[in-house]
């Protein structure tokens, strides 16, 4: 199975874009047709510009464009779409398409990148993983020394993650003195947890116990080789994959489907949520004991969850057919609701409306989360939205922000990836201040200091406005 690109370039922005291994400009389009014609492909078609017709092409070999002199390609068939929106940077496509929307098997349901941005995964379905380099450089596409590799897992991939993760905030006695290989994990259909090597791509070990499909996978961000699973059988296990043969911790509770599961930065707490079950599951890492619910007064379906990059903040998704999605966010140390964001009221399709995925970005209090309608970013700290984009309903099952910021990936159904422009705004630096301290302190001892009300309020996020309405596109006026 091959990959094609499809990247959008802008002016201006050709040495600062995100080049994965397979791709043509945009805005020199004409230059594969004209290198291909003067090598005398016969099966070459016209190659349409920008604003024209969209098309499918095969047999072009490129080394490098004539006008860009940056972008490679290699012998691949790949499909030239247009960009319908301006904070698009570049869509991956697989050349296997579904036979039919909907189809099972090709979902993309899981996107990452790794800790240091050097690498994306890609689960493109059919049990196969892309491993890209991030970004590619012209002069190793030059040299054929492309380190792109394809992981057939041979089951279908509901999640990936890259370990071991180095917060950058961890204390240095805390992290792991031993530096560990980049590894990915990859939790399948049949339950098994299979470990990859980033550098090689091959198969390091298995890990097996769950009785169903794991559905989330999450390294510990101390530098450790510390892997949280959550699966459909109900559990979430912990394995310590720095010693062999250990048999994992197994954390038992919920009576349904274990859907996501989310770490905080100082690695002592994990989160989950279940498919069905009204509440959120606040487990402690140290004791690997149960700690506390975070509960709804009524029914509602959760999505997904995750921790703000100081811990201080857990995001919640969750839906249910009357009121339509529900974005919660939680003081994981006292319980107490926060803020709400609730979907567009006006919206007559609002009990169809699903949020799928939710993220907080790792650099900012920026929250983005994709349900059918749109991907939305929402500034906490400035209480605005930044980017409202993708106005389609292809599907968005999963997101995950680049670790230096500045760009999004969303995963589709149909198999595509997404790459989206994310907006770079300088945190205030009284909340760098807030950050510093509430990586921690809990929201108890900072109840406790002797400062002012507004000051302690701010610190705790009591300022944020307990209730918001994103309403869609049509009703924002």
């Amino acid at each position: 199975m091959h990959t094609m690109t499809v990247l959008y370039l802008r002016a201006g922005s050709i040495k600062h874009s995100l080049t994965p291994t397979l791709q043509i400009c945009s805005r020199h389009t004409y230059c594969a047709r004209n290198y291909a014609e003067s090598r005398g492909s016969p099966r070459v078609k016209r190659i349409p510009g920008r604003g024209e017709a969209t098309g499918y092409y095969e047999d072009v070999m490129i080394r490098r464009c004539a006008l860009c002199f940056e972008i490679v390609l290699s012998k691949v068939c790949f499909i030239v779409t247009e960009a319908d929106e301006d904070d698009l940077i570049a869509e991956l496509k697989p050349t296997l398409l579904p036979r039919l929307y909907g189809s099972s098997g090709c979902e993309t349901w899981s996107v990452r990148f790794s800790p240091d941005g050097a690498y994306f995964a890609w689960s493109m379905g059919y049990g196969i993983v892309k491993l890209l380099p991030w970004p590619l450089t012209s002069r190793d596409a030059e040299a054929g020394c492309s380190e792109e590799k394809t992981l057939n897992c041979g089951q279908m991939v509901w999640a990936l993650a890259f370990g071991p993760c180095r917060s950058i905030r961890t204390d240095v006695l805390h992290q792991n003195a031993r530096d560990h290989e980049l590894l990915l994990a990859t939790g399948l259909n049949n339950g098994a947890i299979q470990v990859w090597v980033v550098s090689t791509g091959n198969l390091r070990f298995t890990l097996t116990g769950h009785e169903a499909p794991v559905r989330d996978l999450v390294f510990t961000p101390n530098g450790s080789l510390t892997l949280v699973s959550a699966s459909r059988d109900k559990t979430l296990r912990i394995w310590n994959m720095a010693k062999k043969g250990t048999s994992p911790h197994v954390l038992r509770g919920p009576n349904y489907w274990v859907f996501r599961c989310s770490m905080s930065p100082d690695s002592s707490a994990i989160a989950s949520v279940c498919n069905l079950d009204s509440k959120v599951y606040l487990w402690s890492l140290r004791s690997y004991t149960f700690m506390r619910h975070l509960t709804y007064d009524h029914e509602r379906t959760m999505a997904s969850c995750d921790f703000s990059q100081d811990g201080a903040l857990l995001a919640v998704a969750s839906y249910h057919s009357t009121t339509g999605w529900w974005l919660d966010l939680w003081d994981p140390y006292t319980a107490d609701l926060l803020t709400r964001v609730e979907d567009c009221e006006v919206c007559a399709y609002r009990s169809d409306n699903l949020l799928t995925s939710l993220s907080f970005s790792p650099v900012s209090l920026q929250l983005a989360f994709k349900d059918y309608r749109a991907l939305q970013i929402w500034d906490v700290e400035r209480d605005k939205l930044v980017t409202n984009t993708d106005h389609s309903r292809a599907g968005g099952v999963c997101s995950a922000f680049h670790p230096h910021g500045g760009v999004i990936a969303t995963g589709c159904r149909d198999g595509q990836v997404k790459f989206w422009r994310v907006p770079q705004l300088v945190p205030s630096l009284r909340h760098l201040c807030r950050v510093a301290l509430r990586f921690s302190v809990s929201t108890y001892q900072v109840e406790a200091l002797p400062l002012p009300k507004k000051i302690l309020e701010y610190l705790t996020y009591r300022d944020i406005p307990k209730q918001k309405i994103i309403y869609c596109k049509e009703h924002c006026s």
